[in-house]
């Protein structure tokens, strides 16, 4: 069965936009049905393959499969160039942000930028587990990530030393996101910004007193509330506040279970004279989700697309519960891998605490100093309810949670001096955390006899600790930068960034029973780097024309993750640690890019090259089953990636605008890989989870008070193993939408007092209903064959929504 349909509304559009030539771009890479092999060899049944997952919640899986996996957190690579002088920031708008759903991810709206790629298997793309952001190829824990001037870490599952975005701020309250494509960004409090750097920025409560109400409704049961107050200016100088409250419950679109979210946002802004202030911030978010099955090629093709685990369905446990004895469901009969689709629940739990203030003082004419002193807190957990371990009492089943509890406490402190022709600063940043990561077994019952665990509610106390682990970190960055003009139209860019890292970890617990060694990884690492150069330069040289170039090497420092949970010195046992603790290196990289823009009343365009030489990628080698994987960390060389992106923006008529962009990624490993005496041939292949080729559409058009809107994205094939045998098909999918204003028609036409800002929208989702791939690789990758470690996108949804600020 195919499971996709042409995207018809798609294939016109792109048409219309590129004149023909999309038509031969698009011919090239055919859509395949999901389920396609792409193979050039013949490769291992997958009956005889061996499960292995790394960097998620439980390392392995079935005892009978034989496929070596490579965590891909720190190894996918790409750059993009950085744009460091006056007006080469990309930056997305309030406008675009809040075209899409309430509650959405403001990360989807980024990705319908050139370069970027956002998956998710949830339409509002919320999920921590099953959403993941590339950006010329970079993965998220490639990207340094602030907001409201705190750092939020790597965006990895169980980070260590930040929390994911869509729970650092309401997206309601975000005022914009400023992107930063290079690895140069100096100034950004980050560690891991080798493929560029987000920042965050919320907006500040309004000078005049209003109360601000939304409701959206949706498929699934999507219950979506917002309300915000706006205390106004409480004195003649204008301190005031604003506080939020944000609530977004669902369904899931297949299978059972809730997905839920809140959230409390409070600003404060303080100004002092006439060029100085303070603001504080401050978010909490709670985070329950039960999430969706990792699917593998063999589950989607002979189980279908809306197989999943078994929580929350009827007579769920009773299912689960006669699958890990054996006795499978009809509907199984052809899945060859049936025990690995037979989950009864994973899920996902996160509560943050997380706040800090901003001040930014005037010390002298033309002299500022600014920074940001924070704190965070945060409990985690990640989880799955495994048929591979059985509980005490004899049950079949049992509930393996990792739990994580992290404390961090940091500052950002710069000065900032104009003098002559120069925009000169300096600045540092230091952070401490303290992390406790624990992998606990909770029985589960015997069938008719109690309620399974709710792995996202109140948990009994474990009846083991299969290991534990603590970790400490001292960060420190410091950087000098001087952007100098020596002409109106030239902007040229001088900096380094220092980095120093030291991370310790001890063990608090081990069942050599489980883990099947005698020691954990205890010690510490240290990644310093005293000078990391950035050079870029902007030539306004004719009117609405610019040309710019940038050059830029960064490190990443080493991966912080415990025992088996990502390409980290201390996910090693204590034996493996001992051997590589002297030798492992971080990740650097340099990037080099040189663009062409061109900006108009009528017409946008650019075009945008780069290059980005990778070195020590590491990557996490696994391979055995659930009950003793078995892993390596190794340093697998470098690599060379060079991509273009090329956009347009027509504005043909008042209200009108048409876009369209399109990227092309040329990343391969530039060697082949050898681990327990197997070569694997990957040399030359494109890397995983991350396409060659993406186009993208918008079309937005406003007259009088109704605006509609409708986007295309095409995705390129994507390479699901190293070797390249097995590969994510192409797809398209489109969105709509369209909002009225409706209290500005409303008092035109009658003279009510009805609020202005009132407001209806109405979204449709996956528009043409197309079956595809989304996340692939959170699991990591096979080196050839089939693995479970992808999730399938969300069918066509609808949502509606009401929002009044009075």
């Amino acid at each position: 069965m195919a499971y996709r349909k042409a995207g018809f509304l798609s294939a016109v559009l792109s048409t219309t936009l590129l004149s023909g030539g999309g038509g031969a771009l698009y011919a090239a890479d055919k859509p395949e049905p999901l389920y396609a092999l792409k193979s050039n060899h013949q490769h291992a049944p997958v009956a005889k393959k061996q499960s292995t997952q790394v960097g998620g919640r439980i390392a392995g899986r079935s005892k009978n499969r034989k496929v070596a996996v490579v965590n891909n957190s720190s190894e996918d690579l790409h750059v993009s160039g950085k744009r460091r002088v006056v007006g080469v920031q990309d930056v997305v708008s309030s406008a675009e942000i809040h075209r899409a759903v309430p509650g959405t991810n403001p990360l989807k709206a980024l990705s319908q930028h050139p370069g970027v790629m956002f998956q998710s298997s949830d339409p509002q793309g919320l999920g921590q587990w099953t959403s993941m952001l590339y950006m010329h190829g970079f993965q998220q824990d490639q990207i340094g990530m602030t907001v409201e001037g705190i750092p939020i870490g790597d965006q990895e599952f169980h980070s260590f030393n930040g929390l994911n975005s869509a729970q650092a701020i309401t997206s309601e309250n975000l005022e914009r996101m400023d992107v930063s494509l290079g690895a140069g960004a100096e100034s950004i409090a980050a560690t891991n910004n080798l493929g560029g750097s987000l920042q965050f920025i919320g907006s500040d409560p309004g000078h005049v007193r209003k109360a601000t109400i939304g409701q959206t409704f949706g498929s699934n049961s999507l219950f979506h509330t917002y309300v915000r107050g706006d205390s106004g200016d409480l004195t003649k100088r204008g301190d005031r506040f604003y506080v939020s409250y944000m609530r977004n419950d669902t369904k899931r679109w297949k299978g059972g279970g809730h997905q839920f979210m809140q959230q409390v946002n409070f600003k404060l802004v303080d100004p002092i004279g006439e060029h100085s202030s303070l603001s504080t911030f401050f978010n909490y978010s709670d985070f329950e989700y039960i999430d969706y099955q990792d699917m593998s090629f063999d589950s989607l093709k002979n189980g279908g697309y809306y197989l999943d685990n078994f929580i929350g369905t009827p007579n769920g446990y009773q299912k689960a519960y006669q699958a890990a004895l054996g006795i499978f469901p009809s509907s199984y009969s052809n899945i060859v891998d049936k025990t690995d689709a037979s989950y009864y629940a994973a899920s996902t739990t996160s509560r943050n605490y997380i706040g800090g203030t901003t001040y930014d003082f005037e010390l002298a004419d033309r002299l500022h100093w600014k920074g940001t002193v924070y704190g965070h807190g945060q409990y985690g957990r990640g989880s799955y309810t495994s048929p591979y371990s059985t509980s005490p009492n004899g049950a079949p089943l049992a509930e393996q949670i990792t739990v994580t509890q992290q404390k961090r406490f940091g500052f950002t402190s710069s000065l900032n001096y104009t003098v002559a022709k120069n925009d000169i600063s300096a600045g540092v940043w230091y952070e401490n955390f303290s992390v406790n990561v624990d992998r606990n077994a909770y029985e589960e019952p015997l069938l008719g006899q109690g309620k399974p665990v709710n792995p996202v509610g109140s948990l009994p106390s474990p009846y083991a600790t299969f290991w534990g682990m603590q970790f400490n970190s001292n960060s420190f960055t410091a950087y000098l930068q001087d952007t100098y003009h020596p002409l109106k139209n030239v902007s040229l860019h001088v900096g380094f960034k220092s980095i120093l890292q030291t991370v310790r970890a001890g063990q608090t617990a081990n069942m050599v029973s489980y883990t099947g060694t005698d020691s954990l990884a205890v010690g510490s690492v240290t990644s310093s780097r005293p000078f990391l150069p950035h050079i870029s330069g902007d030539w306004r040289f004719l009117r609405d024309h610019e040309l710019y170039f940038d050059i830029a090497e960064n490190m990443k420092t080493l991966p912080m993750a415990a025992y088996k949970q990502g390409a980290s010195p201390f996910a090693l046992t204590g034996e493996q640690y001992e051997k590589i603790k002297n030798t492992i290196k971080p990740e650097t990289n340099w990037t080099y890019s040189v663009g062409y823009r061109y900006n108009s009343p009528w017409v946008s365009g650019t075009v945008f090259a780069y290059r980005s030489d990778f070195s020590n990628r590491l990557q996490q080698i696994t391979a055995g089953t659930i009950v003793n994987p078995v892993s390596s960390v190794a340093n697998v060389g470098s690599i060379a990636m060079n991509g273009v992106d090329a956009g347009l923006v027509v504005r043909p008529l008042k209200g009108l605008s048409i876009s369209s962009n399109v990227s092309y990624n040329h990343a391969t490993y530039g060697s082949n890989i050898s681990e327990n005496g197997v070569t694997y041939h990957i040399k030359g292949q494109q890397i995983v989870n991350y396409p060659r080729f993406m186009y993208k559409a918008n079309v937005v058009y406003t007259i009088g008070d109704f605006t509609t809107h409708f986007d295309a994205t095409y995705m390129g094939k994507r390479n699901y193993s190293y070797t390249g045998d097995l590969k994510v098909p192409s797809y398209w999918v489109e969105n709509a939408g369209m909002r009225w204003m409706m209290g500005k028609t409303i008092r035109k036409l009658t003279h009510s007092s009805l609020p202005e800002d009132l407001s209806i929208d109405f979204n449709v989702y996956n528009l043409a209903n197309q079956k595809y791939i989304s996340v692939s690789g959170e699991n990591g990758n096979a080196m050839y064959g089939d693995y479970q470690s992808f999730f399938v996108g969300a069918p066509r949804q609808y949502f509606g929504s009401i929002r009044m600020s009075f």
